[in-house]
């Protein structure tokens, strides 16, 4: 009989690994170009499997080959143990069955030993949102802002109208150009995951607010290296996701009572928004463009959790 693998626990480092740096950049290729993964997500998943190889390398599993299905159970279960959230599990398990799967199909590995993997259902939690009142008052704060003419001031009234407006990714909002709106029909067309397009609605005040960074902002931030992107940094150049996330960040600073937020949360906000407004799942789905209705379901529970916490604190049976 053999020897139990080492639980790994207890050993610095390995100089070896398992699945080896050739395999994974084999895979990240796959998720770029097959897969239309964004730079971010392949990053994340390349930490996922890197944080595996170690694990498995202290394990002493001899190769990729040999990875059998305890040994990723061991993995999650250590992660559970050590305090990791559930959804994170959850995720870390989805990488794994992602790669073995992928290897398997194409040859590289003889079998999948993630097959019968099983990992923790999400969390269900709140995401951070605003509410209602608190989303007009930041954008109340960001045309008051946009008074002064400073072009950045005028575009980051339009970045976070739209964001609030349409639900879309910040990733999404920072790769639009100009030809990708439609001001007479308040529309944007946007490319969101896995390269798949889908046009978003949004509403006057947005419309005023990228007419005006358009007519006085744009044009005083342009230069060769432009493009036709349609907002800019200080430089010139299109914009990037830090930048967003400063300039929302900036302005709820002088909101009281806000929670911690990013760009994200504007997203959260509006689907939330649209539920407790009265749209339905299927739409709200639509306009984010979530690939299953399950995600989706979490701005359900927003809103229920919100009843429920209203119900609590006001009714005397409660």
């Amino acid at each position: 009989m053999s020897e139990p693998r080492r639980s790994g626990g207890d050993v610095e480092g390995p100089a070896r690994q398992v699945l080896g740096e050739p395999l994974l950049a084999e895979f990240a290729q796959h998720l770029e170009i097959e897969k239309g993964r964004s730079p971010h997500t392949v990053r994340a998943y390349l930490a996922d499997l890197r944080a595996l190889d170690t694990f498995l390398a202290r394990r002493e599993v001899p190769d990729a080959a040999a990875v059998r299905l305890g040994d990723l159970r061991a993995w999650l279960a250590g992660l559970g143990a050590a305090g990791a959230a559930r959804s994170s599990v959850s995720r870390r398990a989805a990488c794994a069955k992602t790669f073995f799967r992928w290897a398997q199909r194409t040859g590289r590995l003889p079998a999948d030993p993630s097959l019968r993997l099983l990992a923790p259902g999400k969390d269900a939690y709140l995401p951070g949102v605003l509410r209602a009142p608190q989303a007009a008052a930041l954008m109340d704060l960001a045309a008051v802002a946009a008074d002064d003419d400073d072009p950045l001031h005028l575009r980051n009234r339009a970045m976070l109208e739209l964001l609030y407006a349409s639900g879309m990714r910040v990733g999404e909002l920072t790769g639009l150009d100009i030809d990708d709106l439609d001001l007479r029909s308040g529309t944007a067309r946007v490319l969101g995951k896995g390269d798949k397009e889908r046009v978003v609605p949004f509403g006057v005040p947005a419309t005023e607010a990228i007419t005006a960074w358009l007519d006085a902002g744009r044009p005083r931030l342009v230069t060769a290296e432009s493009g036709p992107a349609l907002f800019l940094g200080r430089r010139g150049r299109r914009v990037d996701q830090r930048q967003v996330r400063s300039s929302l960040q900036g302005l709820l600073a002088h909101l009281p009572d806000t929670p911690p937020l990013g760009p994200h949360g504007l997203r959260h906000s509006a689907a939330t928004h649209l539920l407790e407004g009265g749209a339905d799942l299927r739409t709200v789905q639509e306009l984010l463009g979530h690939a299953s209705l399950a995600t989706t379901q979490i701005y359900t529970h927003v809103s229920v959790e919100r009843l429920r916490s209203a119900y609590q604190q006001a009714h005397p049976r409660a």
